[in-house]
């Protein structure tokens, strides 16, 4: 990999948003740009960064893709927006879950993602919008995870030969690609960016489907969505890199009003971590666990089983998906 990594202790944010501000400008030139806001710290980032070097010549969309968080998509328009940055928001649901239709396999579902969101959602957009560049979050760790083969990250185009420009009718413009995510962070700082977007825990490109396993279905997607809330409701105070809700393929039997019940199972995972390169468990009170378990069971509805992962990274890795 020929990419010259900026270690968090040799970054200087104010000079790196000057330098990659001048970058983002000349490739551009007197034209306009687009990118997509997903709402995470990265794409937030590069919204920022690409706003202060364009103006009003930046097109920003967040692609409501029917697979984020509860409520995500207007709360995070609604943040860029009171940081000055305009944004559209794109209703591109019924789309995203047609592709994904039938599909089970972790590698299908991201390439089912990808294709929807470059060849068909995104190029669109930039088509009507008569731009040539398109400005994306990727960092550091996505580049060399897929690379190395351990997970093929959405947003990796260019280091595995895609054309961009032939491909989609773009050029793929990345800021961040020499940065890990705490750089990232103190990047977003320094642009102003709230502690509501900053300190975020990491969140997948293909979204709630990274947290799917089997069919990403509209019902399934709903359900660990609503997994997630009770997740991120009980785990709000606890300190670590990034937690999630996973939801298994297979029933298990369980009980339920004495009788037999084939449920489904939520896996809890949430990490210890740096840089999500390695990644140990976090410890959590076992009472926590219980309070977590009772509600997930009670609450998100045909759910029997509550694991916690107890594996590090390596061997594990942080998505299931």
């Amino acid at each position: 990999m020929d990419i010259q990594e900026i270690k968090q202790d040799a970054l200087d944010p104010e000079a790196f948003i000057k330098a990659q501000c001048d970058v983002i400008g000349k490739t551009v030139g007197d034209g306009t740009a687009v990118n997509a806001l997903s709402g995470g710290v990265d794409s937030s980032v590069v919204t920022m960064l690409a706003h202060r070097a364009l103006g009003d010549r930046l097109k920003t969309f967040f692609i409501d893709n029917g697979l984020m968080r509860e409520g995500e998509p207007q709360r995070v328009v609604d943040i860029l927006q009171q940081c000055g940055a305009p944004v559209t928001l794109v209703d591109a649901r019924d789309e995203f879950f047609a592709a994904l239709k039938g599909k089970t396999d972790p590698e299908e579902k991201r390439q089912a993602i990808t294709d929807t969101f470059y060849k068909a959602v995104f190029s669109r957009l930039v088509k009507q919008s008569g731009a040539k560049h398109l400005l994306q979050g990727t960092i550091y760790t996505d580049v060399e995870e897929t690379v190395a083969g351990i997970k093929r990250q959405h947003n990796i185009l260019a280091q595995l030969g895609i054309d961009t420009a032939k491909e989609y009718g773009y050029t793929v413009i990345e800021p961040l690609i020499q940065l890990r995510k705490p750089a990232v962070r103190t990047v977003g700082r320094a642009l102003g960016l709230p502690d509501e977007i900053t300190n975020r825990p990491p969140f997948p490109g293909p979204a709630l489907v990274a947290r799917v396993i089997g069919e990403a279905t509209p019902e399934r997607i709903a359900l660990v969505r609503k997994a997630t809330v009770v997740l991120e409701e009980e785990l709000a105070d606890v300190d670590a890199f990034q937690y999630m809700a996973i939801l298994h393929n297979d029933r298990i039997p369980g009980m339920r009003d004495g009788k037999r019940d084939y449920g489904l199972q939520i896996e809890v995972r949430c990490w210890d971590s740096r840089d999500a390169r390695t990644a140990t468990p976090t410890h959590l009170p076992f009472d926590l666990l219980e309070r977590l378990a009772g509600r997930m069971t009670s609450e998100v509805r045909g759910v029997v089983s509550v694991t916690y992962n107890i594996a590090s990274k390596p061997p594990s890795t942080m998505e299931a998906v």
